[in-house]
């Protein structure tokens, strides 16, 4: 792009760009072609599908799984093996169609490139292939376009642009030759056009002065390509969970195999019970139940308006100590509306206004012309003289419908002032299409940017809307409670006043005049009243910000609006008012800025690598960032942010491919539950994850200890028994609990922590002490003094060790806070594995399992054990809940 075109006049851009009003030639555009290339957006560093797939087996847990799975085939269980491969198969492949979906942001970046474009070639308009534009190449631009490339205005006819997936602006931006500050931000470059924005109102001309990865679309696509995915710290705690496995495993192996062979054990027992430790050490259930429990969550929180497209996204939304957020249509409602009408003296609340008040249905009958004009029935037909001075209509209703007819859109279409106009009076009981159809147009005067006003003629009668400056200075007379009256100098300020009180709250403001007069639409006018217009706050959005108030987590703002537009909604919503523009945030180093996005919550004018740098100092003071957008601007943001959340009615595809949660309601109370869900996911994960751990440790120090003293207990096909009845149904069923009911109350967690934190640690530690402190006392009794493992108390050691586990899994869900007997599906999970263990007592299944049927009496000392380890690990439980916070 040339040196800051849009502070330089029309005629100096073209000639630096060697062109002219009248466009390039055709061999002079086909030259830069050749040298520059196409005007498209290219998907350079995009990831292949094959290295998306090779990445899902790019884990530690993974592999440790796969040597698993290896170990036992080797010691003959092939079926154990084939179970192991299936799991991680099956969650590479969930997770490949998660991440490739994800590298499809840049190919949409490359559709919301215009197909077509009139381009002045050798002095004449022709179309041609958008991506055959080069710079210095002449644009035409009408309504309803979508502007080709960037480009420099050189004409303007009311020409109006939406650049709302740019640059956050929530209306249409008035485009001029003129100027701007050579540091104006990208939403204040009214001398600019932007590929990829769409024209709403009027016509233009423009110089290209950027193509392809050369434009502000281009750039973006840079960022996004360039920019990682982050972590979540599930994903971390896994990979480091299987470091540590791994690890231990290898020097358990390393430990037990020189052992017991120095203990005169032969090598293939040796290598056996080093199988077994091996086995013991890795939960093969956890990435399934993990990935299940996640899934059911997607499920909860899709019938709940927040659709999650990668599975760990659901988990770390229950870290996030930050909520940066879009104004537009997040935190507001997405629409203009009118908020506030004043006529002389007379200030009304129009959101306060509900079901038609004060309004009358139009039936064609009624009068909307001015009180003392003789008035105009809704036919068409001139009223009675006097009519309108004994009927004259409410004023607030005369400046609606005024409003309505001086105004080109419907309900459903058009610019969005006009469009709410029309809302307003529609909610005030007039029907604008009768109104419209009783009132034709028989003459107008466009909107244009230098006017700043509108007018329309009805037969006899003339409206004009407009800058509430130029309506005033257009009118010699307004419309008082009795009729008009003179416009004072005092009557003028009073409106002036009220004109600057509106603008303090952040509302547009339209002033609305009428005439009997159609000849001369643009003087001597009544002046009727103004009304002021804002994107309101969304009724519940307060209530969202308070609850996450309460769960410690800070709300920032950040908003491509102008100041003033983003300080009222703050305000209005209980936020502080303090605002940082994007010029100050320029400004500052990494270092000043890590400190101030720490003390203000509300950033105006923002460009997409402002919204970066505040995510990325977030990130770098330690919080876990969910960042919303819906633009295209905000992809590099979405997809560095620990959690990118898009919008999901106004989002772009490219937003919302890059982003890990899609807002189907593009609510910012949804972002709130959301959360909360996250953090009941959480407390899910963490239940089974300790329970599985406590079981993996307490098999291993079994197995260990007891191999010490020359005795194989509990041989790998049955601590794969044991992982299976314990890892399966009854973890799976705990990621179906309910959340406790102070979720919401809690602090973020530090995600430095991760899942096994210092209470999953003292739990796994005491629980696996007195699970293996009972299985040697037991092993020792059933033994009887034998020189080997007998199958009886293989058996019996086995057996009990399956249940005390089930009578843990209620021990953990108490340590969380989760009642007894919420859960009827994991009673039916326990029910259910208690029979498969079971069927391998007393069933032909027992020759597998190396078991033999128990006795009456051997039961009653399995319900001893049992009854006697309760309490024990409720102390456990009851100590490590006075360690916390809980």
């Amino acid at each position: 792009m040339s040196d800051q075109p849009h502070s330089r006049p029309p005629e100096a851009v073209l000639a630096t760009h060697q062109s002219s009003p009248a466009g390039l030639t055709a061999d002079e555009a086909g030259e830069r072609l050749a040298a520059s290339g196409r005007n498209e957006v290219t998907g350079a560093g995009g990831r292949t599908p094959r290295a998306i797939l090779l990445a899902q087996f790019d884990s530690v847990l993974i592999w440790v799984l796969l040597a698993a799975a290896l170990l036992s085939a080797v010691a003959g269980h092939a079926v154990d093996a084939v179970l192991i491969v299936v799991i991680v198969a099956v969650n590479g492949v969930f997770g490949f169609v998660q991440d490739y979906r994800a590298e499809r942001s840049l190919e949409s970046l490359r559709r919301l490139t215009a197909p077509t474009a009139v381009v002045r070639r050798d002095g004449e308009a022709t179309a041609v292939d958008a991506a055959e534009l080069v710079v210095g190449d002449v644009i035409e631009l009408g309504s309803g376009a979508v502007v080709p490339a960037d480009g420099r205005v050189i004409e303007s006819v009311d020409l109006e642009v939406d650049e709302a997936a740019l640059t956050g602006e929530s209306a249409p931006v008035a485009k001029s030759p003129e100027p701007v500050d050579a540091d104006a931000p990208l939403a204040e470059r009214e001398s600019m056009v932007f590929g990829g924005t769409s024209v709403t109102r009027g016509r233009g001309v423009a110089v290209v002065t950027a193509t392809g990865m050369d434009s502000e679309v281009g750039s973006i696509a840079r960022e996004l390509a360039a920019t990682e995915e982050t972590e979540t710290p599930l994903q971390s705690e896994l990979d480091q969970l299987g470091r540590r496995l791994g690890l231990g495993v290898s020097v358990l192996a390393a430990l037990v195999v020189p052992l017991l062979v120095a203990r005169d054990t032969p090598l293939v027992e040796s290598g056996l019970t080093a199988v077994s430790l091996a086995v013991a050490a890795i939960p093969e259930g956890l990435p399934a139940v993990v990935t299940l429990t996640l899934a059911l969550g997607v499920r909860r929180m899709a019938a709940e308006n927040a659709l999650v497209r990668r599975l760990p996204a659901v988990e770390a939304l229950g870290s996030v100590s930050v909520v940066c957020t879009d104004k537009t249509g997040t935190l507001t409602e997405g629409r203009m509306t009118v908020s506030r009408a004043w006529t002389h003296d007379e200030t009304t609340d129009l959101r306060a206004v509900g079901a038609p008040n004060g309004g009358e249905q139009v039936d064609g009958n009624r009068t909307v012309g001015g009180p003392a004009d003789g008035g105009r029935t809704l036919d068409g037909t001139a009223a009675a003289e006097g009519v309108g001075e004994e009927a004259s209509p409410d004023r607030l209703s005369l400046l609606l419908r005024a409003g309505s007819l001086c105004n080109d859109a419907t309900a459903e279409a058009g610019d969005p002032t006009e469009r709410a106009l029309v809302d307003a009076a529609a909610t005030r009981g007039i029907d604008v299409d009768a109104l419209r159809e009783a009132n034709p147009r028989t003459d107008e005067v466009p909107f244009s940017s230098e006017r700043k006003w509108m007018g329309t003629a009805h037969g006899d009668v003339g409206y004009v809307k407009g800058a509430p400056a130029v309506v005033l200075e257009m009118s010699d007379r307004i419309l008082a409670a009795d009729g008009p009256t003179e416009l004072t100098q005092e009557a003028a300020d009073a409106v002036r006043e009220r004109v600057g009180t509106f603008a303090d709250d952040a509302l547009r403001v339209l002033a609305v005049a009428y005439t009997d007069d159609t000849e001369t639409l643009g003087e001597g006018l009544v002046f009727v009243g103004l009304v002021g217009l804002i994107d309101p706050p969304r009724a519940e959005v307060a209530d969202a910000l308070a609850a996450t108030e309460r769960a410690g987590i800070d709300v920032k703002m950040i908003t491509g609006d102008n100041v003033r537009t983003a300080a009222a909604v703050a305000g209005s919503l209980g936020m502080d008012r303090t605002v940082v523009e994007g010029r100050e945030l320029d400004r500052l180093d990494d270092a000043a800025l890590a400190e101030r996005v720490e003390a203000v919550d509300v950033f105006a004018r923002t460009s997409p690598q402002h919204k970066v740098r505040i995510l990325r100092a977030l990130q770098r003071n330690g919080h876990v960032v969910a960042m919303t957008g819906d633009g295209v601007n905000d992809a590099p943001a979405l997809k560095s942010a620990d959690i990118g959340v898009s919008m999901g009615v106004r989002g772009t595809d490219v937003a919302k491919q890059a982003s890990d949660v899609v807002l189907l309601d593009d609510n910012y109370a949804t972002i709130e539950l959301a959360i909360e869900r996250g953090r009941a996911i959480f407390d899910n994960i963490w239940k089974f994850v300790a329970f599985l751990l406590s079981a993996n440790v307490a098999e291993v120090a079994l197995v260990f200890l007891a191999s010490l003293y020359g005795y194989l207990v509990l041989p790998a096909v049955q601590l794969l028994w044991i992982n299976l009845l314990t890892d399966g149904l009854p973890a799976l069923a705990l990621g179906a609990d309910p959340q406790s009911g102070d979720v919401m109350e809690r602090s973020p967690r530090d995600p430095e922590t991760g899942v096994i934190d210092r209470p999953m640690a003292l739990f796994v530690g005491g629980a696996g002490t007195v699970s293996t402190a009972l299985m040697l006392g037991l092993l020792w009794y059933a033994l009887d003094g034998a020189a080997a493992v007998t199958p009886y108390a293989m058996t019996l050691v086995f057996t009990t060790f399956v249940f005390l586990e089930f009578e843990k899994l209620y021990v953990v869900r108490w340590l969380r806070g989760t009642p007894t007997l919420s859960n009827p599906w994991l009673a039916l999970a326990v029910g259910g594995s208690a029979a498969l263990q079971l069927a391998v007592l007393y069933t032909p299944l027992n020759r597998y399992f190396g078991t033999v049927p128990l006795a009456v009496g051997d039961w009653a000392l399995v319900g001893a054990i049992l009854f006697a380890a309760l309490p024990l690990y409720g102390a456990v439980a009851a100590a490590v809940r006075r360690s916390t916070d809980w």
